[in-house]
């Protein structure tokens, strides 16, 4: 006989089951605002189910590594840093492009499918794909047949960073780009223009007294060559061996390279960087107010998923949509499922601001930026000695000690003792004394230890977060084995282990990072994050080797007769030979970075790109032109606004307001750690982070806590929460009503901004 359930039964299964669906869609709404992903996905419970599965942390590690291992073939392809057989980096790519293929499969599977072939970055992964792929086969047939063949499809490989879900920041970039390109062009012209000009003036100034430049070669004998040195001149690169032989001539031509120099360098460089950044910004600003409206919408979406409706007070049924404290629990493991139970409890006290129980809207929005501070559950452990001998270790004399260990001036003091060891490294050992001090200061190293763990628990004191503490202890005592070695031998007349000092030296004048890292306006510096440019390197230098590969070489060997024009007769007598310029080549991809490097610096790239136009054709000149606009000019010009404006905002503001809300809430339940101390270099507060243990605070025998928090960064866990933060201020605040435009599975319609 077959047992069924009864329709009570059958009910509660069913509200369980959508109970389920419901979290699970509030969860995926949620870790979109959380994370800042604007996808449209669709709302049926299997497709929620495959959206959280496909915004899983591993399925992205999985995806950058295949990402990165695409781009890293360009070390083993020709021309290569480690040559290996075609047929091995082709059948690695071809599985990178399976994983493309994949993830982009299961992209397709969790949103509508008008919604994926109208997104243009899966038009360009689908493009992408399949150029590759008509590339390889292209590829392998010619070099089966012994024919000459060209990778061009390495070119798109970065595109694959820019185009997946997860680039949400270089397309944002690339966007707000693209967008301020018009309003850069009409200045971009004029500045052409005024160079045009001046070649011109330039050419009919010079080109008919015979003069010539200091290798020999006719001075501003042609409009082309005019024109390439004067927008050297622009960079500064050739000043002032470009104006010599004219000044040598006549002291008057000076006031023409003197006005060129105020006009272009100095008034236009300046009006360019102002035009790229007002533009860059002003666009930006748009890109992340709508980002903010994005995250406000799914917020609200999520707390429409689980609201519930309270009577109020007259008994009637209309009361104010509230989220309760159960299901605010559930979505939060559901989020975030490595937090612990006493980091939920705080949260939630800072959002049950009013003890009710339940929270409102307005409250439950704040939730994904509430779980984007860091802050660590702490637990105190007493001392061993304290156990051992809690007589000695609770004495007065052991109170003071340790009062003085905790103090500020001893952490001075030993960065201090970091500075004058510094000093001390830079002098010749041999010196009397000097030798001697080493030891000395070894000795203060190992005091410093010791003080340390006479005031901290030993676990506590080599934590996994404690980075400093495991950095001095590894240096001192790797220094003090090493010094200890090397005396031994050096008493026995032995070998004596000098490359091994001086990699101990070298780490320990790393020590003064620490010293930078505890000034809070140095730490302001060092927190300024910065925006990548990888990406642009890369295609130059991808185009670099396929135009000039080979066309150079480095000798090892200084004597032999071919070093002198870098295997290449057309370099003979070059200025880019007889300075050695060898090495600076895009013979693989290592040496093409190198080089992309010294050119984004400026300094002799018109030297560089001389010598690649000597060996091909004056025309190569386009594309190091091409790279100082692209790089120097205007992504150069963009990445020093944008950490001018980042460090500005660190300089000026030291918490958000959810910081201090969250701060606040930890003081008012006395579950706080002192800030400042914690912050302390020293780490000598007896903490442990307890993360994982998944019980409420309780007191100890002397009436504190046991639990304790704090507020574990206050650097930006992601640009996106950087960028909202630079521009809060002006982004206006919107009402989160209900007002939006929903769709038939009760989704809402995204801001179209472009595909995010």
């Amino acid at each position: 006989m077959t047992s069924t359930s009864s329709p009570d039964e059958r009910a509660r299964e069913g509200q369980d089951a959508q109970s389920k669906e419901d979290l699970e869609l509030a969860s995926a709404y949620v870790s979109d605002a959380q994370y800042n992903r604007n996808i449209f996905f669709d709302t049926s419970p299997p497709a929620v189910r495959l959206y959280l599965l496909y915004n899983r942390q591993l399925a992205q590690v999985l995806l950058y590594f295949f990402i990165l291992l695409d781009l890293s073939l360009a070390a083993f392809e020709e021309p290569a840093v480690v040559p290996l057989p075609a047929w091995a980096p082709m059948l690695a790519e071809l599985l990178c492009l399976h994983v493309f293929a994949l993830r982009l499969v299961h992209y397709a599977k969790v949103i509508p499918r008008d919604k994926f072939w109208k997104d243009p970055k899966n038009i360009c992964m689908i493009a992408i794909l399949a150029l590759t792929l008509a590339d390889m086969i292209i590829y392998g047939a010619l070099h089966a047949a012994g024919c000459y063949a060209l990778r061009w499809s390495r070119v798109l490989r970065p595109l694959l960073l820019v185009n997946v879900t997860e680039g949400r920041q270089l397309r944002r970039a690339f966007r707000s780009i693209r967008n301020a390109l018009p309003q850069i062009f009409t200045v971009f012209l004029l500045f052409i223009f005024s160079i045009l000009i001046f070649s011109l003036m330039a050419l009919k100034l010079f080109s008919k007294r015979d003069l010539k430049t200091s290798d020999g070669s006719p001075y501003f004998s042609n409009y082309a060559d005019a024109v390439f040195d004067l927008y050297v001149l622009v960079t500064t690169a050739n000043s002032p061996d470009v104006m010599m032989p004219a000044y040598d001539a006549g002291s008057a031509f000076a006031v023409f390279f003197i006005v060129y120099i105020l006009v272009n360098t100095f008034i236009f460089m300046s009006v360019f960087l102002a035009v790229v950044f007002n533009n860059y910004k002003k666009y930006l600003k748009e890109e992340v107010r709508q980002l903010v409206r994005a995250k406000r919408h799914k917020m609200a979406r999520a707390f429409a998923v689980l609201q519930e409706r309270r009577e109020d007070d007259g008994g009637g049924g209309g009361g104010e949509p509230l989220v309760s404290r159960a299901n605010w629990s559930r979505l939060v493991r559901l989020v975030q499922p490595d937090i612990s139970h006493a980091h939920t409890e705080l949260l939630w006290s800072v959002s049950d601001d009013r003890g009710r129980g339940a929270i409102d809207k307005r409250a439950f929005v704040q939730l994904a930026d509430l779980l984007n501070i860091q802050v660590m559950t702490l637990k105190s452990r007493p001392h061993p000695l304290g156990r051992l001998c809690p007589a000695f270790y609770r004495s007065a004399p052991s109170r003071l000690l340790r009062r003085l260990v905790r103090h500020r001036a001893f952490a001075a003091a030993y960065d201090l003792i970091i500075v004058i060891n510094a000093v001390f490294i830079g002098l010749d050992e041999d010196k009397p004394g000097v030798g001697d001090a080493e030891w000395a200061f070894l000795a203060l190293y190992l005091l410093e230890i010791l003080l340390k763990l006479y005031v901290v628990e030993p676990r506590s004191f080599f934590a996994a977060h404690r980075f400093w503490n495991w950095f001095d202890t590894i240096i001192v005592v790797c220094a003090l084995v090493a010094t200890v070695v090397n005396a031994a031998l050096e008493s026995s007349g032995g070998y004596t282990s000098r490359q091994i000092l001086d990699i101990v030296f070298i780490l320990r004048v790393l020590r003064l990072i620490r010293v930078v890292d505890s000034i809070k306006r140095f730490r302001t510096i060092m927190n300024t994050p910065r925006p990548p440019r990888q990406v642009v390197y890369y295609v130059f230098a991808v185009a670099g080797m396929e135009l000039f590969k080979g066309r150079g070489k480095f000798y090892e060997d200084a004597g032999d007769p071919a070093a002198a024009d870098c295997g290449n007769p057309l370099l003979r007598g070059s200025v880019f030979a007889r300075l050695g310029y060898c090495k600076n080549n895009f013979n693989n991809v290592v040496n093409a970075f190198v080089l992309l490097v010294q050119l984004t610096v400026v300094n002799q790239w018109h030297v560089l790109s001389s010598g690649f136009a000597a060996v091909t054709h004056k025309a190569a000149r386009i594309y190091f032109v091409l790279f100082h606009i692209t790089v120097v000019i205007i992504i150069i010009n963009i990445f020093v606004a944008f950490v001018l404006e980042a460090f500005f905002l660190e300089y000026s503001l030291d918490k958000s307001d959810l910081h201090t809300e969250l701060e606040k809430k930890i003081e008012e339940l006395r579950l706080g750690v002192a800030q400042e101390a914690a912050e302390e270099d020293n780490l000598v507060d007896a903490m442990e982070t307890a993360d994982g243990e998944r019980r409420t605070p309780e007191a100890s025998e002397s009436g504190e806590p046991k639990l304790m928090f704090k507020i574990a960064s206050k650097r930006y866990r992601t640009v996106d929460a950087l960028l909202q933060r630079l521009f809060e201020a002006d982004l206006e605040e919107e009402e989160d009503g209900d007002g939006d435009a929903h769709d038939a599975n009760g989704n809402f319609a995204n801001p179209s901004f472009g595909a995010a």
